[in-house]
């Protein structure tokens, strides 16, 4: 018999997250079902949910990458994965709970390809519906075996804590001209490398891991939502709204300091002031014709290219980490598959 090398056993990255999807939608779905009924249904109207109970692999489905690293951390380390079903659920609740008030906050009227909820909910709707994901996460992870229902909640709950700080860090930074390229990374670190740390971390706790192998997948997670969040923040320039589900140029709309606009403000270069003058005129949202011309500006800029590099950065340290994890194979592979699909997505 042909031996299994790693090679052979381990899924790609896009069946990962497929799997990963149905593996944690029936568990989503019942968590879902435990909110009261007119939340409950703000809530399906933003999963999409009339009848299946996948979180990806159809059209306007999420990417379930944070399930994925939940499971995956806890198989890294010899953990039975259903032990660690909670803590994606709690994981993916937490980051549409997220996304609900993100789209009311940036303005963004779309979401996965269709209206976000409060664009025809309305405001309250979303704020509310985002507002009670948080706290069935909680109550998802008070109901689960120790540790989740212990280490793991504590554990969330710290790290939602800071994603809420980078929130407000964010819309901050709108209303300054002068931004520094480390304060829009701890932004990015904050907002979204919380839940990616978290979820490897909690993978982990579910799976009985030690405490030097846990630090090691948490600092694999917090440098993979770096890079996850840059490869987003290109996507706001250069994405095809046809495969994002989202405008184009949305967050250049509303001046917003991502990471490669925050990158071409410091290049010193003549593109770079150019943006900036732009930037500054003004608190109005800038036209189809300035939004072209600041995606242009943050390219001459090499805003974009350096965003490229440092995400590339993030990848090699967290697969540094990944590796003094002592991960078991398949999933160790499967985990940096999926770091190397975060840098090349295209949605």
């Amino acid at each position: 018999m042909t031996p299994v090398t790693v090679e052979q056993s381990a899924r790609d990255a896009g069946q990962v997250l497929l799997d990963a999807g149905k593996e944690t939608g029936p568990a989503m779905r019942a968590a879902i079902g435990l909110l009261p009924e007119r939340v409950r249904s703000l809530a399906e109207v933003h999963f999409d949910w009339p009848s299946t109970d996948e979180l990806v692999g159809r059209e306007g489905g999420g990417k379930a990458v944070r399930p994925a690293l939940v499971l995956l951390a806890c198989d890294a380390v010899g953990g039975a994965r259903p032990a660690a079903v909670p803590a994606a659920v709690a994981v993916e609740l937490v980051h549409n709970g997220s996304l609900l008030h993100d789209d009311i906050i940036d303005r963004d009227q779309m979401r996965r390809g269709r209206p976000a909820l409060w664009a025809t909910q309305g405001r309250p709707a979303g704020i509310l519906a985002g507002d009670a994901l948080f706290f069935l996460a909680v109550q998802v992870l008070n109901a689960s075996p120790a540790p989740l229902d212990t280490a793991g909640m504590r554990c969330l709950i710290n790290w939602v804590q800071q994603l809420l700080e980078g929130e407000w860090a964010d819309t901050l930074l709108e209303q300054r001209p002068d931004v520094s390229v480390a304060e829009c990374s701890a932004v990015a670190a904050a907002k979204t490398a919380s839940l990616t740390a978290a979820a490897c971390e909690l993978g982990a706790l579910a799976g009985g891991a030690g405490a030097e192998r846990t630090d090691h997948l948490r600092e694999f997670g917090t440098h993979l939502g770096l890079a996850y969040q840059m490869a987003d923040d290109l996507l706001g320039i250069r994405g095809d709204p046809r495969r994002t589900g989202k405008p184009v140029g949305s967050d250049l709309t509303w001046r917003k300091k991502s990471l490669p606009v925050a990158a071409a403000l410091a290049s010193g270069t003549a593109a770079g002031k150019a943006l900036a003058r732009l930037y500054g005129n003004g608190s109005e949202p800038l036209t189809a014709d300035e939004v072209q011309q600041a995606a242009e500006l943050v390219e001459e800029a090499d805003g974009c290219t350096w965003t490229v590099r440092e995400a590339e950065r993030h990848i090699h340290s967290a697969l540094e980490h990944l590796a003094a994890a002592r991960p078991d194979p398949v999933p160790a592979a499967e985990l940096a598959s999926l770091a190397q699909l975060i840098t090349t997505r295209d949605r």
